[in-house]
């Protein structure tokens, strides 16, 4: 039986195994790129006679298929750039041939070299491919495109981009404000591999050779997760004569996973708090909701609930951080987590899974009289907060909030508009 091996080269020697299937090959396909990586290779000697250049992947499938049809037991071996898998002609080898023809051994990733380049850590990194492959006429459309990475970086701090012709590092810096670092990792592996640092504005006037990665990083004092206690105290020693207004970078969280500033500000406005009283927040994520309506009212008894263990870890820092005493915080999924808690005059719902029906209705049962206010980002969340809430008897009143905010790009202010925010109050009077 005939077999494929799709072998990644670029970053280091082969192993044994991989060296083997080479050197026993009938046939190694290769484009004009990986054939100059592979003569830096001692295997190349040996095997160059077996070499065949296609520069065309559907070209190169095409061949792969005659072969494979061929009843003649050979050993078919396709170079490929790093982790074939990754974004790269494994995935379209899988997907054209029978599993059982077809064996992936790997190197490194562009990716994963480019950050040990950079010294930076690549585990909570956003990882993207830009490349529309090499085919003009068949371009494939990419996940992302260059316009969405000014909103992915609200989410995440590091990103990695698989750039193309089109698609280069210029372009992703123009769209882009000066509070960021780029890095250009060009030509990998090879004799004159170059790793360029700068800010948007430099790169975006500079040209670069292929292949190559970029890397986004936040700087490190905008970065807003992952900080430690120990910091996090700091930061509320500079903050505990602000009653209200904490930033969003100022509040452990992850992943941008936090209610944004404005749609805060507007949320509690909408929960008119009173100075004494029990307050819910449930799905309360970093906990940011839960810690505003603590500050700013202190005889108020407020409880975050949450479900999440790594968000809890966030609100229990933050209520560390910002020493609020009023604050407790209950782990559990609602509406069973709400069982035997005070009862309460205001709730705040920024997440509920698919129990919403079920949790509105529970706080109708036990509010003569308070507020319910619930955060919506979808249209579908939006009716069935509107439906809960009418069918339980509250009074309803709609707010969409649009924010916009300020970026610099190319020395020029402009705005990038957020998602957009349903706001949901529902008042009950006595």
């Amino acid at each position: 039986m005939n077999k494929l091996y799709v072998i990644g080269i670029g970053y280091r020697p082969l192993d044994k195994k991989a060296s083997g299937i080479i050197r026993r090959a009938g046939i190694i396909l290769a484009n004009d790129r990986l054939m100059e990586v592979f003569k830096e290779y001692e295997e190349y000697e040996g095997v160059k006679h077996k070499i065949r250049i296609i520069n065309n992947v559907y070209e190169t499938m095409d061949f792969i298929k005659a072969e494979l049809r061929n009843q003649k037991s050979k050993i078919i071996t396709l170079l490929a750039s790093g982790d074939p898998l990754f974004f790269g002609i494994g995935i379209m080898a899988v997907r054209e041939f029978a599993r059982e023809e077809v064996e992936i051994l790997p190197d490194l990733s562009s990716i994963q070299a480019a950050f040990s380049r950079i010294k930076e850590p690549w585990s909570d990194a956003l990882l993207i491919s830009l490349h529309g492959g090499p085919d003009m006429k068949k371009r494939r459309k990419p996940e992302y495109d260059i316009a969405d990475i000014p909103e992915l970086l609200e989410k995440y701090d590091r990103i990695g981009i698989l750039t193309d012709k089109t698609n280069n590092p210029s372009a992703i810096a123009a769209v882009l404000n000066t509070s960021l670092s780029l890095f250009v990792c060009e030509r990998l592996g090879g004799s004159d591999e170059k790793i360029t640092e700068g800010a948007p504005q430099d790169i975006a006037n500079l040209s670069f050779e292929q292949p190559n990665v970029v890397i986004i990083t936040r700087k490190a004092e905008d970065r807003t997760w992952n900080i430690d206690k120990k910091e996090s105290a700091a930061v509320s020693d500079q903050l505990l004569g602000i009653r209200f207004g904490l930033k969003e970078s100022e509040v452990e969280h992850a992943r941008g996973l936090i209610t944004k500033d404005e749609v805060r500000a507007v949320a509690i406005h909408k929960l008119r708090l009173p100075v004494k009283g029990v307050f819910w927040d449930i799905g309360a994520g970093s906990g940011s909701i839960s810690i505003e309506a603590a500050r700013l009212c202190p005889e108020l008894e407020v409880t975050a609930i949450e479900k999440n263990e790594e968000q809890l870890t966030h609100i229990r820092n933050n209520l560390a951080a910002f020493k609020t005493g009023n604050l407790q915080v209950v782990k559990g999924e609602a509406p069973k987590a709400l069982s035997g808690l005070p009862l309460p005059d205001r709730v705040f719902i920024g997440g509920s899974g698919s129990r919403l029906p079920e949790i509105v209705s529970l706080i109708s049962e036990i509010m003569n009289a308070g507020i319910v206010v619930i955060n919506a980002i979808t249209i579908e969340t939006l009716n069935s907060a509107v439906r809960c809430l009418e069918e339980n008897g509250f009074y309803i009143d709609v707010t969409e909030v649009s924010v916009s905010r300020s970026k610099q790009i190319r020395q020029k202010m402009q705005m990038k508009a957020l998602n957009p925010i349903f706001i949901i109050k529902g008042e009950k009077s006595g």
